[in-house]
């Protein structure tokens, strides 16, 4: 990786104050001051910089839809102060957690996990990777894709068989993908669940995470099924495999950290009141620095503390660029793109306030994904949409029930759009086109499972929640 430009280094320095008042803000020790709103710009137009012509793109989207809200909302400096805070939000969250994706992939028994299931024989090796997608999931966010994928497709190149090697490629990179989506139903260091739970008046992540995990459940299990059943006939019996070596105890590191941090995290909500992403701002990175220096103890790693730190601030975040521009814009535009199209949506004929309650709660599961297929990435969709709908009073329901539609629509989306991380990456590994990974792979798994979320999240809205 090539070294930062100024540009990058002064970017990220400023991200790191944005990341230290929004953690501050978030434990209510410190209202956010108006100055770090403008850090914030700054800092996203020095990484937007360097980055390609379709993350410039929603930077300039950003600026005109500004311009706009200049000349047709009266009270818009309101609403660019709300749309920058999201944009702080989303960096300081983005920065928080890559600590976490740092640590995690040098760690020597992150590794081992990941080649245990890449290699797990074919009876049990979809379930075995989308149990693996989940929880790696949980701590390298799309790290988990690029660790298993690579690691899936080096296993499957290993095959001399050309046609099981095809088969084997596209079924293993289907269950992590699968796995790392339904992570996104309740993950308090997933964004769906961070932004969601920001956006909707009255949620709790707590009330969230118990039917997110039925969610998680519902995905997961769908694609299990179907993979089960559309198995893919040989045209010659596959020969004998030799048994895996290791057994399943090479998880008990990553399942104790995960449940280590489950309780920390849970503990002090509870404690604390303070939001589960405010907890995940502070402890994260701690927790990331603690795990560093046990793998550094005594020598361990090839290369020094001091030359991790440096490459993490100098290399890995400015690496990050173009996710960074293009989540913070999409938060922004969405925020600031809601008041413009608050009046055309009643001079278009669409009330949302006349519309059944039962289709306002099921529509999330759906629009989501189709508007994915439009190049709104779901921060985007999510945060322009959330401000158009009635409030959970109004309909009838719980705020929880609203977050486990949109949680739910968001996971299809990342399965099935051709803009989202998740498909670029799939498809990357598998040597297909993002489009080919979201309409003829996975196209009939986010029809049968968006049928099934849309009768659950209708169950819990209206029967359980």
């Amino acid at each position: 990786m090539k070294s930062s430009h100024w540009n990058e280094r002064v970017a990220v320095l400023l991200l790191l104050v944005v990341t230290l008042f929004v953690t501050l803000d978030q434990w209510r020790l410190l209202p956010l001051p108006l100055p770090v709103l403008g850090i914030t710009a700054m800092a996203v137009l020095l990484m937007a910089m360097r980055v390609r012509a379709s993350r410039k793109a929603f930077v300039i989207a950003a600026v005109v839809l500004t311009g706009l809200l200049i000349l047709y909302v009266p009270g818009w400096k309101d609403v660019v102060r709300a749309g920058l805070r999201t944009a702080a939000f989303i960096a300081a969250f983005f920065m928080a957690l890559s600590t976490l994706r740092n640590v995690s992939e040098t760690s020597p028994a992150i590794a081992a996990g990941g080649t245990y299931l890449a290699v797990q024989p074919p009876g049990r090796r979809y379930a075995a990777l989308t149990l693996g997608g989940h929880l790696f999931a949980l701590l390298l966010n799309y790290g988990a894709i690029s660790l298993l994928g690579g690691l899936a497709t080096a296993s499957a190149r290993a095959e001399p068989n050309a046609e099981i090697r095809h088969h084997r490629t596209r079924r293993m990179l289907l269950a992590i993908q699968r796995g790392f989506v339904s992570s996104l139903s309740w993950s308090p260091l997933a964004f769906s669940m961070a932004i969601t739970n920001a956006l909707i008046p009255g949620a709790r992540w707590a009330d969230v995470v118990g039917p997110g995990l039925v969610t998680a459940a519902i995905i997961a299990g769908t694609g299990w099924a179907l993979d089960t059943v559309f198995k893919p006939r040989l045209s010659a019996p596959a020969p004998p495999r030799g048994p895996v070596e290791g057994s399943w105890t090479v998880l008990v590191p990553l399942l104790a950290l995960l449940v280590g941090m489950g309780l920390i995290v849970g503990g002090l909500h509870e404690l604390s009141g303070v939001a589960v992403v405010g907890i995940v701002m502070l402890i994260v990175p701690f927790l990331s620095l603690g795990w560093a220096a046990l793998q550094h103890a005594g020598g361990a790693m090839r290369f020094s503390f001091r030359d991790r730190l440096r490459d993490y601030l100098w290399k890995d975040l400015p690496g990050y660029r173009g996710e960074l521009t293009l989540l913070t814009m999409a938060g922004y535009i969405g925020t600031v793109g809601a008041p413009l199209l608050l009046p055309v949506v009643p001079a278009m004929g669409l009330d949302v306030t006349g519309l059944p309650s039962w289709l306002v709660v099921v529509s999330f599961v759906w629009v989501i994904p189709i508007l994915g297929q439009f190049g709104m990435n779901p921060i985007l969709a999510v945060t322009l949409i959330a401000p158009l709908i009635p409030a959970a009073s109004q309909l009838g329901v719980t705020p929880a029930a609203l977050v486990v539609s949109i949680a739910a629509g968001w996971a299809l989306s990342g399965a099935f759009s051709p803009f989202t991380a998740t498909t670029l990456l799939i498809g990357s590994f598998g040597g297909v086109s993002a489009l080919h990974v979201g309409w003829r792979w996975n196209g009939i798994f986010v029809l049968c499972a968006g049928m099934v979320l849309s009768l659950w999240v209708l169950i819990f809205a209206f029967l359980l929640a």
